[in-house]
């Protein structure tokens, strides 16, 4: 990650606060990574136990460890619990790309929260971590997710077949990308 820093980035956007995921988050964690609805396009099962929001906090500090990633909790600005998390993984430094993920506590599905906690990582993925490229892969029959990044300009490539082994299945997932120059024109 080519971060101007090493401290943790907050990012604001009108009604959101993006901040780091620590420990005393696991238990809102919990309520909506136990939610089916949430986790169905996931890659995990919904979660159980504390222990589950545990093991998911710490794979967040360990993408960040390893620069191979950073994950925001989406939080409510008046509010401040989380509601969702946002982020990168799989970056590839050498070849300035990177994956996003995303997902939203269900009560808060419907309210733009998604996409407004999206765009502000993907700005600051392109004017601050040096990316070109930034790529979402999506399962076909996550619809409101393919609309959220079409929403923000991604191109659909194609359909990588049975691409990822998740719950017990191969999954085909949609292979959509926003580059640099193609987001820098919609600014």
């Amino acid at each position: 990650m080519n971060s101007k820093s090493d401290k943790f980035p907050i990012l604001e956007t009108k009604r959101l606060l993006l901040r780091n995921i620590i420990n005393e988050d696991a238990k809102n964690i919990l309520h909506y990574m136990s939610d089916e609805d949430v986790m169905q396009y996931y890659g995990l099962a919904p979660f159980k136990s504390l222990d589950d929001a545990f093991e998911e906090i710490s794979w967040y500090q360990t993408l960040l460890n390893k620069k191979t990633g950073i994950r925001w909790g989406i939080t409510l600005k008046e509010k401040g619990i989380i509601i969702g998390s946002c982020g990168f993984h799989n970056i590839v430094s050498q070849h300035f790309r990177t994956e996003i993920g995303f997902e939203l506590s269900k009560e808060m599905w419907g309210k733009g929260i998604a996409f407004e906690a999206v765009e502000a990582i993907t700005n600051y993925g392109f004017t601050h971590m040096s990316f070109q490229r930034v790529e979402a892969l999506i399962e076909p029959p996550n619809l409101s997710s393919q609309r959220l990044v079409e929403k923000l300009g991604f191109m659909r490539e194609g359909l990588l077949r049975n691409y990822e082994f998740t719950c017990g299945e191969f999954c085909d997932l949609y292979m959509y990308s926003l580059l640099k120059q193609d987001f820098d024109k919609t600014d």
